[in-house]
Protein backbone atom coordinates (compact mmCIF):
# COMPACT_ATOMS: atom_id res chain seq x y z
CA UNK A 1 0.00 0.00 0.00
CA UNK A 2 1.43 3.36 -1.03
CA UNK A 3 2.36 5.67 1.79
CA UNK A 4 -0.06 8.57 2.08
CA UNK A 5 1.38 11.93 1.17
CA UNK A 6 2.10 14.08 4.20
CA UNK A 7 0.03 17.23 3.97
CA UNK A 8 0.75 20.41 5.90
CA UNK A 9 -2.32 22.56 6.45
CA UNK A 10 -1.99 26.34 6.54
CA UNK A 11 -5.40 27.46 7.76
CA UNK A 12 -6.46 30.77 6.28
CA UNK A 13 -3.53 30.35 3.83
CA UNK A 14 -1.35 31.91 6.53
CA UNK A 15 2.30 32.32 5.47
CA UNK A 16 1.46 31.04 1.98
CA UNK A 17 2.86 32.95 -1.01
CA UNK A 18 0.71 32.22 -4.06
CA UNK A 19 2.06 34.88 -6.45
CA UNK A 20 4.50 37.75 -6.92
CA UNK A 21 3.23 41.34 -6.86
CA UNK A 22 4.66 44.75 -7.70
CA UNK A 23 1.78 46.81 -6.29
CA UNK A 24 2.61 47.05 -2.60
CA UNK A 25 5.32 45.81 -0.25
CA UNK A 26 4.37 45.10 3.36
CA UNK A 27 6.99 44.24 5.99
CA UNK A 28 5.00 43.26 9.03
CA UNK A 29 8.03 42.84 11.28
CA UNK A 30 9.57 46.20 10.44
CA UNK A 31 6.19 47.92 10.13
CA UNK A 32 6.66 49.37 6.65
CA UNK A 33 4.42 49.76 3.61
CA UNK A 34 5.13 51.04 0.12
CA UNK A 35 3.13 51.36 -3.09
CA UNK A 36 5.23 50.47 -6.16
CA UNK A 37 8.40 51.37 -4.28
CA UNK A 38 7.18 54.63 -2.75
CA UNK A 39 6.98 54.78 1.04
CA UNK A 40 3.49 55.24 2.40
CA UNK A 41 4.89 58.07 4.51
CA UNK A 42 6.00 60.02 1.43
CA UNK A 43 2.70 59.40 -0.33
CA UNK A 44 0.62 60.37 2.71
CA UNK A 45 2.53 63.62 3.21
CA UNK A 46 3.26 64.71 -0.35
CA UNK A 47 0.89 62.95 -2.75
CA UNK A 48 -2.82 63.17 -3.57
CA UNK A 49 -5.34 60.40 -4.02
CA UNK A 50 -5.58 61.12 -7.76
CA UNK A 51 -1.81 60.82 -8.12
CA UNK A 52 -1.75 57.65 -6.02
CA UNK A 53 -4.49 56.06 -8.14
CA UNK A 54 -2.45 56.82 -11.27
CA UNK A 55 0.61 55.25 -9.63
CA UNK A 56 -1.24 52.05 -8.74
CA UNK A 57 -2.87 51.66 -12.15
CA UNK A 58 0.09 52.67 -14.33
CA UNK A 59 3.09 51.76 -12.20
CA UNK A 60 4.72 55.21 -12.17
CA UNK A 61 3.93 58.64 -10.74
CA UNK A 62 2.38 60.94 -13.36
CA UNK A 63 3.83 64.04 -14.93
CA UNK A 64 1.90 67.31 -14.60
CA UNK A 65 0.28 66.73 -18.00
CA UNK A 66 -0.53 63.08 -17.28
CA UNK A 67 -2.09 63.94 -13.93
CA UNK A 68 -4.21 66.70 -15.51
CA UNK A 69 -5.51 64.30 -18.17
CA UNK A 70 -6.10 61.56 -15.62
CA UNK A 71 -7.97 63.89 -13.25
CA UNK A 72 -10.16 65.09 -16.12
CA UNK A 73 -10.98 61.48 -17.00
CA UNK A 74 -11.83 60.73 -13.38
CA UNK A 75 -14.10 63.78 -13.15
CA UNK A 76 -15.87 62.87 -16.40
CA UNK A 77 -16.64 59.42 -15.00
CA UNK A 78 -18.52 60.79 -11.96
CA UNK A 79 -21.91 59.95 -13.39
CA UNK A 80 -24.33 57.12 -12.78
CA UNK A 81 -26.84 55.82 -15.33
CA UNK A 82 -30.44 56.68 -14.54
CA UNK A 83 -31.18 52.96 -14.15
CA UNK A 84 -28.58 52.69 -11.37
CA UNK A 85 -30.16 55.65 -9.57
CA UNK A 86 -33.51 53.86 -9.87
CA UNK A 87 -31.95 50.70 -8.44
CA UNK A 88 -30.46 52.61 -5.51
CA UNK A 89 -33.85 54.23 -4.90
CA UNK A 90 -35.46 50.81 -4.82
CA UNK A 91 -32.87 49.62 -2.28
CA UNK A 92 -32.59 52.82 -0.25
CA UNK A 93 -33.61 51.11 3.01
CA UNK A 94 -30.87 48.48 2.68
CA UNK A 95 -27.44 48.59 4.32
CA UNK A 96 -25.00 50.78 2.35
CA UNK A 97 -22.63 47.87 1.68
CA UNK A 98 -25.47 45.81 0.21
CA UNK A 99 -26.45 48.74 -1.99
CA UNK A 100 -22.85 49.28 -3.08
CA UNK A 101 -22.33 45.61 -3.94
CA UNK A 102 -25.54 45.43 -5.94
CA UNK A 103 -24.98 48.71 -7.78
CA UNK A 104 -21.40 47.83 -8.77
CA UNK A 105 -22.60 44.52 -10.14
CA UNK A 106 -25.36 46.24 -12.11
CA UNK A 107 -22.93 48.83 -13.51
CA UNK A 108 -21.31 46.09 -15.59
CA UNK A 109 -24.30 46.33 -17.92
CA UNK A 110 -23.59 49.98 -18.69
CA UNK A 111 -19.77 49.99 -19.04
CA UNK A 112 -18.95 49.03 -22.62
CA UNK A 113 -15.18 49.42 -22.28
CA UNK A 114 -13.11 46.31 -22.91
CA UNK A 115 -10.07 47.72 -21.07
CA UNK A 116 -9.57 46.89 -17.39
CA UNK A 117 -7.72 50.14 -16.60
CA UNK A 118 -10.52 52.22 -18.12
CA UNK A 119 -13.13 50.28 -16.19
CA UNK A 120 -11.03 50.74 -13.07
CA UNK A 121 -10.98 54.52 -13.52
CA UNK A 122 -14.74 54.49 -14.04
CA UNK A 123 -15.29 52.50 -10.85
CA UNK A 124 -12.89 54.66 -8.83
CA UNK A 125 -15.13 57.61 -9.75
CA UNK A 126 -18.47 55.81 -9.52
CA UNK A 127 -18.15 54.01 -6.18
CA UNK A 128 -18.16 57.30 -4.19
CA UNK A 129 -21.12 58.43 -6.31
CA UNK A 130 -23.08 55.29 -5.37
CA UNK A 131 -22.37 55.86 -1.67
CA UNK A 132 -23.36 59.54 -1.88
CA UNK A 133 -26.49 58.88 -3.94
CA UNK A 134 -27.70 56.25 -1.47
CA UNK A 135 -27.03 58.54 1.50
CA UNK A 136 -29.03 61.36 -0.09
CA UNK A 137 -31.93 59.16 -1.18
CA UNK A 138 -32.35 57.42 2.17
CA UNK A 139 -32.25 60.83 3.86
CA UNK A 140 -35.02 62.15 1.62
CA UNK A 141 -32.72 64.69 -0.02
CA UNK A 142 -31.86 65.33 -3.67
CA UNK A 143 -28.60 63.83 -4.89
CA UNK A 144 -25.96 66.59 -4.86
CA UNK A 145 -24.16 67.37 -8.08
CA UNK A 146 -20.41 66.79 -8.11
CA UNK A 147 -18.30 69.90 -7.59
CA UNK A 148 -15.50 69.71 -10.14
CA UNK A 149 -13.58 72.46 -8.35
CA UNK A 150 -12.96 70.10 -5.42
CA UNK A 151 -10.49 67.25 -5.20
CA UNK A 152 -11.75 63.67 -5.43
CA UNK A 153 -11.73 63.43 -1.63
CA UNK A 154 -13.23 66.88 -1.13
CA UNK A 155 -16.02 66.17 -3.57
CA UNK A 156 -16.75 62.88 -1.82
CA UNK A 157 -17.12 64.69 1.52
CA UNK A 158 -19.36 67.32 -0.08
CA UNK A 159 -21.64 64.76 -1.67
CA UNK A 160 -21.94 62.55 1.42
CA UNK A 161 -22.40 65.29 4.03
CA UNK A 162 -24.02 68.04 1.93
CA UNK A 163 -21.47 70.52 3.27
CA UNK A 164 -18.46 71.99 1.50
CA UNK A 165 -15.44 70.72 3.46
CA UNK A 166 -12.71 72.97 4.76
CA UNK A 167 -9.33 72.60 3.01
CA UNK A 168 -7.98 70.77 6.08
CA UNK A 169 -10.94 68.36 6.19
CA UNK A 170 -10.63 67.63 2.47
CA UNK A 171 -6.89 67.03 2.82
CA UNK A 172 -7.44 64.66 5.73
CA UNK A 173 -9.99 62.65 3.76
CA UNK A 174 -7.56 62.62 0.82
CA UNK A 175 -4.90 61.18 3.12
CA UNK A 176 -7.35 58.60 4.44
CA UNK A 177 -8.14 57.42 0.91
CA UNK A 178 -4.43 57.18 0.07
CA UNK A 179 -3.76 55.08 3.17
CA UNK A 180 -6.62 52.70 2.29
CA UNK A 181 -5.79 52.46 -1.43
CA UNK A 182 -3.80 49.21 -1.46
CA UNK A 183 -2.68 46.59 1.04
CA UNK A 184 -1.61 43.37 -0.63
CA UNK A 185 -3.77 40.29 -0.86
CA UNK A 186 -6.05 40.82 2.10
CA UNK A 187 -9.39 39.01 2.02
CA UNK A 188 -11.14 41.39 -0.39
CA UNK A 189 -8.17 41.71 -2.77
CA UNK A 190 -7.73 37.94 -2.82
CA UNK A 191 -11.43 37.51 -3.56
CA UNK A 192 -11.06 39.92 -6.49
CA UNK A 193 -8.06 37.98 -7.83
CA UNK A 194 -9.90 34.66 -7.55
CA UNK A 195 -12.82 36.02 -9.57
CA UNK A 196 -10.78 37.86 -12.22
CA UNK A 197 -8.67 34.70 -12.50
CA UNK A 198 -11.71 32.86 -13.85
CA UNK A 199 -11.70 35.41 -16.72
CA UNK A 200 -14.77 37.13 -15.33
CA UNK A 201 -14.85 40.91 -15.80
CA UNK A 202 -13.70 43.64 -13.44
CA UNK A 203 -17.20 44.45 -12.16
CA UNK A 204 -17.64 40.82 -11.10
CA UNK A 205 -14.27 40.87 -9.34
CA UNK A 206 -15.02 44.09 -7.46
CA UNK A 207 -18.48 42.84 -6.54
CA UNK A 208 -16.76 39.90 -4.84
CA UNK A 209 -14.24 42.22 -3.18
CA UNK A 210 -17.02 44.42 -1.76
CA UNK A 211 -18.83 41.32 -0.50
CA UNK A 212 -15.66 40.19 1.28
CA UNK A 213 -15.08 43.64 2.76
CA UNK A 214 -18.64 43.74 4.14
CA UNK A 215 -17.78 41.04 6.67
CA UNK A 216 -16.96 42.55 10.09
CA UNK A 217 -13.80 40.43 10.41
CA UNK A 218 -12.31 42.36 7.48
CA UNK A 219 -13.77 45.85 7.22
CA UNK A 220 -15.74 46.56 10.37
CA UNK A 221 -13.07 47.89 12.75
CA UNK A 222 -13.54 51.63 12.09
CA UNK A 223 -17.22 51.52 12.97
CA UNK A 224 -16.55 49.42 16.07
CA UNK A 225 -13.81 51.77 17.34
CA UNK A 226 -16.23 54.69 17.54
CA UNK A 227 -18.78 52.45 19.23
CA UNK A 228 -16.08 51.57 21.77
CA UNK A 229 -15.15 55.25 22.30
CA UNK A 230 -18.79 56.12 22.93
CA UNK A 231 -19.10 53.24 25.39
CA UNK A 232 -15.98 54.39 27.29
CA UNK A 233 -17.35 57.94 27.49
CA UNK A 234 -14.40 59.73 29.10
CA UNK A 235 -10.60 59.27 29.00
CA UNK A 236 -10.61 58.34 32.69
CA UNK A 237 -12.67 55.22 31.95
CA UNK A 238 -10.30 53.85 29.31
CA UNK A 239 -7.92 51.94 31.58
CA UNK A 240 -10.73 50.08 33.37
CA UNK A 241 -12.40 49.31 30.04
CA UNK A 242 -9.21 47.78 28.62
CA UNK A 243 -8.51 45.86 31.83
CA UNK A 244 -11.99 44.37 31.78
CA UNK A 245 -11.72 43.41 28.10
CA UNK A 246 -8.35 41.72 28.55
CA UNK A 247 -9.52 39.90 31.69
CA UNK A 248 -12.32 38.37 29.65
CA UNK A 249 -9.95 37.48 26.84
CA UNK A 250 -11.73 39.85 24.46
CA UNK A 251 -9.91 41.81 21.77
CA UNK A 252 -9.78 45.59 22.00
CA UNK A 253 -11.06 46.98 18.70
CA UNK A 254 -8.49 48.80 16.58
CA UNK A 255 -5.50 46.85 17.91
CA UNK A 256 -3.64 44.02 16.25
CA UNK A 257 -3.24 43.17 12.59
CA UNK A 258 -2.90 39.98 10.57
CA UNK A 259 0.42 41.22 9.12
CA UNK A 260 1.95 43.94 11.30
CA UNK A 261 3.77 43.08 14.51
CA UNK A 262 4.48 46.76 15.13
CA UNK A 263 2.21 49.79 14.93
CA UNK A 264 0.47 49.98 11.57
CA UNK A 265 2.65 52.45 9.61
CA UNK A 266 -0.46 54.17 8.27
CA UNK A 267 -1.87 54.97 11.71
CA UNK A 268 0.43 57.89 12.54
CA UNK A 269 -0.85 59.92 9.60
CA UNK A 270 -4.43 59.76 10.82
CA UNK A 271 -3.55 60.20 14.50
CA UNK A 272 -2.43 63.78 13.97
CA UNK A 273 -5.46 64.42 11.78
CA UNK A 274 -7.87 63.18 14.43
CA UNK A 275 -6.27 65.40 17.06
CA UNK A 276 -6.56 68.49 14.88
CA UNK A 277 -10.05 67.71 13.58
CA UNK A 278 -11.45 66.88 17.03
CA UNK A 279 -10.27 70.24 18.34
CA UNK A 280 -11.55 72.05 15.24
CA UNK A 281 -14.98 70.49 15.79
CA UNK A 282 -14.98 71.34 19.49
CA UNK A 283 -14.95 67.65 20.46
CA UNK A 284 -11.39 67.01 21.73
CA UNK A 285 -12.59 64.28 24.09
CA UNK A 286 -12.77 61.74 21.23
CA UNK A 287 -9.07 62.09 20.54
CA UNK A 288 -8.33 62.03 24.27
CA UNK A 289 -10.33 58.82 24.73
CA UNK A 290 -8.47 57.14 21.87
CA UNK A 291 -5.11 58.18 23.29
CA UNK A 292 -6.12 56.90 26.73
CA UNK A 293 -7.00 53.52 25.19
CA UNK A 294 -3.65 53.48 23.40
CA UNK A 295 -1.84 54.14 26.67
CA UNK A 296 -3.77 51.37 28.43
CA UNK A 297 -2.88 48.95 25.64
CA UNK A 298 0.84 49.79 25.70
CA UNK A 299 1.81 46.74 27.84
CA UNK A 300 0.52 44.46 25.07
CA UNK A 301 2.66 46.04 22.34
CA UNK A 302 5.49 43.61 23.09
CA UNK A 303 3.17 40.80 22.03
CA UNK A 304 2.60 42.43 18.63
CA UNK A 305 -0.77 43.93 19.57
CA UNK A 306 -0.47 47.48 18.30
CA UNK A 307 -2.77 50.19 17.00
CA UNK A 308 -3.94 49.81 13.40
CA UNK A 309 -5.24 52.20 10.73
CA UNK A 310 -8.92 51.79 11.54
CA UNK A 311 -8.38 52.89 15.14
CA UNK A 312 -8.24 56.50 13.95
CA UNK A 313 -10.19 56.29 10.68
CA UNK A 314 -13.55 55.89 12.41
CA UNK A 315 -13.04 59.04 14.45
CA UNK A 316 -12.28 61.04 11.31
CA UNK A 317 -15.49 59.88 9.65
CA UNK A 318 -17.54 60.49 12.78
CA UNK A 319 -16.16 64.00 13.25
CA UNK A 320 -16.87 64.72 9.58
CA UNK A 321 -20.57 64.04 10.19
CA UNK A 322 -20.63 60.71 8.36
CA UNK A 323 -23.07 58.02 9.60
CA UNK A 324 -21.34 54.94 11.11
CA UNK A 325 -22.79 52.53 8.55
CA UNK A 326 -20.89 54.44 5.82
CA UNK A 327 -17.48 53.80 7.42
CA UNK A 328 -16.91 50.52 5.56
CA UNK A 329 -18.19 51.90 2.22
CA UNK A 330 -15.62 54.68 2.57
CA UNK A 331 -12.96 52.00 3.03
CA UNK A 332 -14.21 50.52 -0.25
CA UNK A 333 -14.08 53.89 -2.01
CA UNK A 334 -10.41 54.17 -1.11
CA UNK A 335 -9.54 50.56 -1.91
CA UNK A 336 -10.97 50.42 -5.46
CA UNK A 337 -7.64 51.31 -7.18
CA UNK A 338 -5.82 48.66 -5.15
CA UNK A 339 -8.37 46.04 -6.13
CA UNK A 340 -8.03 47.08 -9.76
CA UNK A 341 -4.22 46.93 -9.59
CA UNK A 342 -4.41 43.42 -8.12
CA UNK A 343 -6.79 42.36 -10.89
CA UNK A 344 -4.46 43.76 -13.56
CA UNK A 345 -1.60 41.70 -12.16
CA UNK A 346 -3.74 38.58 -12.12
CA UNK A 347 -4.76 39.13 -15.75
CA UNK A 348 -1.20 39.70 -16.98
CA UNK A 349 0.02 36.30 -15.81
CA UNK A 350 -3.25 34.54 -15.16
CA UNK A 351 -3.56 31.11 -13.64
CA UNK A 352 -6.79 29.83 -12.14
CA UNK A 353 -6.53 30.02 -8.35
CA UNK A 354 -7.43 26.56 -7.09
CA UNK A 355 -6.09 25.63 -3.62
CA UNK A 356 -6.70 22.19 -2.13
CA UNK A 357 -8.31 20.92 1.05
CA UNK A 358 -7.41 17.70 2.82
CA UNK A 359 -10.35 15.35 3.15
CA UNK A 360 -11.11 14.30 6.75
CA UNK A 361 -14.64 12.94 6.32
CA UNK A 362 -15.99 9.37 6.62
CA UNK A 363 -14.04 6.42 5.20
CA UNK A 364 -15.46 4.78 2.04
CA UNK A 365 -18.80 3.14 2.76
CA UNK A 366 -21.49 1.36 0.77
CA UNK A 367 -24.54 3.17 -0.48
CA UNK A 368 -27.74 2.06 1.28
CA UNK A 369 -31.05 2.23 -0.63
CA UNK A 370 -33.48 4.60 1.04
CA UNK A 371 -35.80 1.76 2.11
CA UNK A 372 -32.94 0.24 4.12
CA UNK A 373 -31.90 3.37 6.02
Amino acid sequence: MAEKEKIEIHRGLKRIYFERSATSDIDGKAGTLSYRGYSIHDLAVHSTFEETVYLLLHGELPTIAQLADFTATLIAAKTLPAEIISLITLLKSAHPMDVLRTAVSALATYDTSQDTVTKGIHLTAQVPMIIAAHQALRSGKPIPKPDDSLSHAGNFLWMVTGKKPSPDAAKLMDKDLILHAEHGTNASSFAARVVIGTEADLHAALTAAIAALSGPAHGGAAENVMRMAQEIGTPENAAAYVKDKRAKGDAVTGFGHRVYRTEDPRARHLRNGVEKLSREMGQPHWYEILQAVTAAMQPYARFGVNVNLDFYAGAIYYLSGIPPDLFVPIFAAGRVPGWVAQCLEQQRANILIRPLTEYNGPEPRPYQPIVSR
